[in-house]
Parts: C-alpha cells; structure tokens; sequence
C-alpha cells in the first residue's frame, strides 16, 4: 500500500475517535473541534510516511500538540476581548447557576479538575480514548515503563482527589457517631 493509501485508510478508520478525542478536551467549544482535527488530518498527511501500523495512538498525539496550540490561541483571543471590554460580564449576559443545578458525579470531574494536565491526560487516554498502556505511550511520544508509571501516579493522585471533595460514605458515618 503507498503512503496515499495508508494515509486514507487511517483517516477513514480514525476520523471519529480522532474528533470524539477533540471535541472531549475542547470542552464544548464546538467551533473549534473540526479546526482541530484537520489540523490533526493536515499534519498526518504531511507526515503519511512516517503513520505507524496502528495509528490511532500516533494520531492522539498529534492531536495533543494541535489541542495545545488551540488551546492557547483561544486564550490570547480570550485575553484580547477582555482587554478590548467585550467580555460577558461587561454585556450583562453572565449566567449564575443554583446549587442543585450539578449534574450527579460532578465531583468526580472536580478531582480531575485538580490534577495536572499530565495527569489528566494520562487517564483521559485510558478512560475515554481506551488505550492500552503501550498506545498511551505512543500517544505521549514516552517509553512504555515512563507511561505505566504516569498512569499508576496519575490513578493514585485521582483516588485522593476523589476521597478529599467526596469522602467515602463509611468515613461519614463513623465521624458522625452512625456507624
């Protein structure tokens, strides 16, 4: 197969992971999800001699470093509007939410909001992408061990975040006399 074809294939295998995986981590801002990608698709095909026999993992890699350009592109963009005075707030247009509006297990996402990045990532590509801890590796451009250890640290610090915003109901009951 020539590197068109291998290239081809890999967008019309991964295209949807590839966008679920951006759309993820951009957080509802839509707009930029199908720039990201083609940016990802627009890299790949620059580099098609160098897309691996699995690629996807490759791909979410790809994806990391065009994430974090837009990423920091959306923040200039957000710092200039409020410089400029064009900000929500300046237009009356700010949204106050009422407590029992969380949706239920937010406070899992809370703990995760407390990780680094790195962290974050890491588990993000076990959890939501489901790879294998030699994908992961592939996708943070690390050794396999480097990986296995980020995850392993990345899980621990998780479960204190977790047992820290939602303590385990067992813990609740003996330090409030019920158990």
């Amino acid at each position: 197969m020539s590197n068109d074809e291998i290239f081809a294939a890999a967008y019309r295998e991964h295209y949807w992971a590839v966008s679920r995986y951006v759309a993820r981590r951009l957080d509802g801002r839509t707009s930029e999800v199908e720039e990201v990608v083609a940016e990802v698709f627009t890299v790949a095909w620059r580099r098609r001699g160098d897309l691996p026999g699995a690629p996807l993992p490759w791909l979410y890699g790809v994806a990391r470093n065009c994430l974090a350009n837009a990423i920091r592109g959306h923040g200039r963009r957000r710092r200039l509007l409020d410089r400029l005075g064009n900000d929500e707030a300046a237009h009356g247009r700010q949204v106050v939410e009422s407590p029992d509006t969380e949706p239920p297990g937010a406070w899992v996402h809370d703990a995760l909001d407390r990780l680094s990045e790195g962290d974050r990532e890491v588990l993000r590509l076990t959890a939501w992408e489901q790879l294998d801890v030699e994908e992961v590796a592939v996708a943070l451009g690390c050794g396999q061990r480097a990986a296995a250890m980020r995850l392993h640290r990345a899980r621990r610090r998780l479960r204190a975040e977790i047992d820290r915003v939602h303590p385990p109901a067992a813990t609740l009951t003996k330090e409030h006399g019920h158990g």
